[in-house]
C-alpha cells in the first residue's frame, strides 16, 4: 500500500470541507478580535496577582471577554478549575441543593460525571450523596433532543436540564449549538424555574454561535481544549446568566465572596493569547480530522462524521474493530507527537472510567486535547477517538506515520 498516495488522494476529496472550515475560522476570528477591541484589551491585563487577588483588572477582563465573546451576561474563567469534568462539577454542585433533580435529555454523560452525580459506585460528596435524584432522557434515533419525551421528564423539582454537545464515548451524533434551541425555548416558556446547561467541551469556534446565543442559561468548557488555543496551560470556564454564575461562584469561592477572589501569579497573557489563536487553532482541528474522515473510510472503516458532514465538535470517530487496531493506532499517533513520542501506551484502568482506556497524548500541556491526540475505551466495537491538531501540518505528517506504523504492526 502506497501510504502517501493515500493521504493525498483523501486530502483531495477534502477542498470543498477545507474551505467551509476556513470561512469559519475567519468569522470566528472576527468575532474575537472584535471583543477583545470593544474592551480594550491591553498588555496590562497580563500581570500577575497574589492574595486575595482583589480588584484584579486581568481576571476580570478576561471575564468580561468570554462573556462577550459567547454572547452571555457573565462568566468564571479560572486557572484553578482543573478540567471540564471540574467546570461541569463545580456548575452542577452550585445549581443543585437537596431535593433538586438533574436531568441529562442527550443521554448518559461522559464518564468522568459518573461518579459525581453517584450513578457509578456510591461517591462520598456525589450529588446522590447530598440528596439530588438523577434520571435521563434518551436521544431520538436519528440524533435529535427528544422533546416530547424532556417535557415529560420534567418535575416541580427538576432544577437543571443537561445538555453534552459531544458524543464522548458513545456512538451517537454530537449536537450543533442551535440544536438546543427548541428546548431552551420550550423551558424558558413552561419551565422558567427549570434551567439548562451545556457541555460545550470540544465545540468552541466550531460554529459561528455557541449555545449561549441559542438560549442555554449556563455554558460550560475547558481552557486546555478548544478555547484555550494550545496556549492556556490549565483552567475552565463557565458562561452564562448573571445570576446563575453569581450563583455558581459561592460554590467556586465562598458565599458573599463569589468572583471578587482569586489571584494568579503567573501571567493572564496565554489566556488572553490563547483565546485569540483558537478560532484559527479548532480550524486547523478539523481540517485534522477530516483527513482522518477521507483516509479511514477509503480503507473500508467506518468514520464518524463523514470527511465532508458539516462538523459539531473537533472529535472524529473511528471504529477499529479490533482491541489491536485501536492499540496500534494511538500508538501510532503518540509515535507521530513532538512531545513524549518514544512513549507507548496501554490501555489502563483510567479513574473516573468503567472501561480500561489508551490515551496518546504527546502534548505540550498535559493532556490538552486541542492538540493531536487520541484515545478510547477497551470495548467493542473499538472506536478511536480522534481530537485536535494545533496545525494541520502536523495533522497530515501524523496521519502518515501513524498509517505506516500500524502497517509495520499488521493492523491495516
Amino acid at each position: 500500500m502506497n501510504i502517501r498516495e493515500l493521504v493525498l488522494n483523501a486530502e483531495k476529496k477534502c477542498a470543498a470541507a477545507f474551505e467551509r472550515i476556513d470561512e469559519m475560522d475567519l468569522n470566528n476570528t472576527a468575532k474575537v478580535m472584535d471583543a477583545m477591541q470593544r474592551l480594550g484589551v491591553a498588555s496590562r491585563h497580563f500581570a500577575p496577582t497574589t492574595g486575595y487577588g482583589y480588584d484584579d483588572v486581568g481576571r476580570d477582563t478576561l471575564e468580561k471577554l468570554y462573556a462577550e465573546v459567547f454572547g452571555a451576561e457573565a462568566a468564571i474563567v479560572r486557572p484553578q478549575i482543573t478540567s471540564g469534568t471540574h467546570a461541569l462539577s463545580l456548575c452542577l454542585f452550585g445549581m443543585l441543593r437537596p431535593g433538586d433533580e438533574l436531568i441529562y435529555v442527550s443521554g448518559a454523560p461522559y464518564d468522568t460525571l459518573e461518579e459525581v452525580i453517584g450513578t457509578r459506585g456510591n461517591p462520598e460528596g456525589s450529588l446522590k450523596e447530598m440528596g439530588v435524584s438523577y434520571s435521563q432522557v434518551e436521544m431520538t434515533e436519528d440524533g435529535r433532543l427528544d422533546l416530547e419525551a424532556i417535557r415529560k421528564a420534567i418535575r416541580p423539582n427538576t432544577r437543571l436540564v443537561a445538555v453534552q454537545r459531544s458524543r464522548g464515548y458513545s456512538s451517537r451524533p454530537s449536537l450543533m449549538p442551535e440544536d438546543i434551541a427548541p428546548l431552551a425555548e420550550m423551558l424558558h416558556n413552561d419551565f422558567p424555574n427549570t434551567f439548562m446547561m451545556v457541555d460545550n467541551c470540544y465545540g468552541e469556534f466550531v460554529r459561528e454561535k455557541e449555545p449561549t446565543e441559542y438560549g442555554a442559561d449556563l455554558c460550560v468548557g475547558s481552557l486546555i481544549k478548544n478555547p484555550g488555543g494550545g496556549l492556556a496551560p490549565t483552567g475552565g470556564y463557565i458562561v452564562g446568566r448573571e445570576a446563575l454564575i453569581e450563583r455558581i461562584s459561592y460554590r467556586l469561592t465562598a458565599p458573599g465572596i463569589g468572583r471578587e477572589v482569586g489571584s494568579y501569579a503567573g501571567s493572564y497573557q496565554p489566556f488572553y493569547q490563547g483565546l485569540f489563536m483558537a478560532p484559527h487553532v479548532v480550524a486547523q482541528a478539523l481540517r485534522t480530522s477530516a483527513l482522518a474522515a477521507a483516509i479511514f473510510a477509503d480503507l473500508g472503516m467506518k468514520t464518524t462524521p463523514a470527511y465532508d458532514a458539516v462538523r459539531t465538535d473537533i472529535i472524529q470517530a473511528l471504529e477499529c474493530g479490533t482491541p489491536e487496531r485501536l492499540v496500534a493506532f494511538c500508538q501510532g499517533i503518540q509515535s507521530a507527537s513532538p512531545i513524549d513520542s518514544m512513549a507507548l501506551p496501554e490501555p489502563w484502568d483510567m479513574p473516573g472510567y468503567q472501561h480500561q482506556v489508551i490515551m496518546a497524548a504527546g502534548t505540550f500541556v498535559g493532556g490538552a486535547s486541542i492538540e493531536l491526540s487520541a484515545d478510547g475505551p477497551m470495548r467493542e466495537p473499538y472506536f478511536a477517538f480522534l481530537q485536535g491538531g494545533l496545525t494541520y501540518s502536523h495533522g497530515k505528517l501524523a496521519m502518515i506515520r501513524t498509517l505506516e506504523y500500524m502497517q509495520k504492526k499488521g493492523c491495516l
